[in-house]
């Protein structure tokens, strides 16, 4: 016979199994604030408030223009949001140098 200890270790055992069964099925979300660099590119993954989904910023170290793409959960499609070159998000500052 079962006595009411053993009963319970085994109910806490199979619960054990299939909870780490669970955790390791599970899919894994992707993940944003990623950063690839290489020579030629790198690449930057950061979240958006408008339209409320993920951005894509990949940098041509050579050319030095930078693109933007969106990525839009309502649409479910990427698109590119501009290509500029990299000198326009740093504008010279005003009164530099004394002048």
């Amino acid at each position: 016979m079962l006595d009411k200890k053993t009963f319970t270790i085994g109910v806490l055992t199979l619960s054990a199994v299939l909870l780490l069964v669970a955790n390791i099925l599970a899919p894994h979300a992707a993940v944003a604030n990623d950063t690839i660099k290489d020579r030629d590119y790198q690449m930057v993954t950061t979240r958006v408030s408008n339209p409320g989904g993920d951005a894509l910023y990949i940098t041509d170290n050579h050319t030095g223009l930078m693109a933007v793409f969106v990525y839009d959960p309502a649409r479910r499609n990427l698109r590119l949001l501009g290509v500029k070159p990299i000198t326009d998000a740093f504008p010279p500052a005003r009164g530099a140098g004394g002048r």
